[in-house]
């Protein structure tokens, strides 16, 4: 079992936390947000008063944060958690974070002597809550069979992409296409009711057809033909709006950075940039439909 520094126990980070000590590692927990803190607290998860506590004593330290500036400075920022560890200490970053970051920070852990990799997650909060997350993972062989043990006990599906940032990569480009899709799934919603079709007949046709697809099958858009899709919840999300444009518009800066052509990924990006901007960007993003169908937050 390993000594965890866990940093970031927000939505996704404090079931993630708490799954880590059910699995038996120790762990100790830090978020800069009181009500985080007490929240993995009362739930089991140990939780120190700041950021150099958590992590002095630890073997692995994982991240879970906003953006690609608040890893770099956990990393060797202000934190300076590099500085704190013993030399050989895995650093295993999960947040969604730009590509540029990702291989800096792992940069930044090379020179100091450590082991590091990207790890992006996908399955949202039921995920990380049930322990079946996906892991996108980037970084050396070494890194990756030492971070896998400890990821297999936050999720059931974990794959090596290749060398620092490919973990990254491989989750803008998955959620590129899910955002694209969503929008096309809610788009034939839109005409159908227009052509005067049932939305179960719809599903029933394109689920089994060549329209089938996840953003169909598993989290219909419209409330009914998927009893535990978030449209049956007013669109309380598993993954709001504003993470669905984060990642989009994280796409976009790398399809800028690598010269690739995504006029899907770009006008998805416009989209939910429009959505979010009416106020609903803490809506689940399965909501895009409500925007299409000219009743924005409202089930159509």
């Amino acid at each position: 079992m390993s000594t965890i520094g866990f940093l970031g126990l927000g939505n996704m980070g404090g079931p993630m936390a708490l799954n880590l000590v059910k699995a038996g590692h120790k762990v100790l927990g830090f978020d800069l947000s009181a009500a985080a803190s007490k929240m993995s607290a009362d739930a089991g998860v140990p939780v120190a008063t700041n950021a150099t506590d958590a992590v002095r004593d630890a073997d692995t330290v994982i991240t879970m944060l906003p953006a690609g500036k608040h890893v770099l400075d956990a990393y060797s920022g202000s934190m300076n958690l590099l500085g704190v560890v013993r030399p050989g200490t895995l650093f295993i970053d999960c947040s969604t974070i730009d590509i540029a970051s990702a291989r800096a920070a792992s940069a930044a852990a090379t020179k100091a002597g450590m082991l590091s990799v990207d790890a992006p997650v996908s399955g949202g909060v039921g995920g990380a809550s049930g322990a079946t997350l996906t892991f996108m993972v980037g970084g050396a062989d070494e890194a990756f069979a030492k971070a896998k043990p400890i990821l297999e006990a936050m999720g059931k599906k974990i794959v090596h992409c290749g060398g620092a940032g490919n973990g990254q990569a491989a989750k803008i480009c998955n959620n590129m296409v899910l955002g694209i899709s969503m929008i096309g799934v809610g788009e034939a919603f839109v005409l159908a009711k227009k052509l005067g079709l049932s939305e179960q007949a719809l599903f029933d046709v394109a689920s089994t057809s060549s329209g089938s697809c996840w953003s169909l099958n598993t989290y219909c858009p419209v409330p009914g033909p998927v009893p535990t899709s978030p449209a049956n919840r007013n669109y309380a999300p598993g993954f709001a709006v504003d993470l669905m444009l984060k990642d989009l518009r994280l796409s976009q800066e790398a399809s800028r950075a690598s010269g690739a052509a995504t006029p899907m990924g770009a006008a998805a990006s416009q989209l939910f940039e429009l959505f979010a901007a009416q106020g609903h960007g803490g809506l689940d993003f399965s909501a895009i439909v409500t925007f299409l169908n000219g009743t924005p937050g409202k089930a159509p």
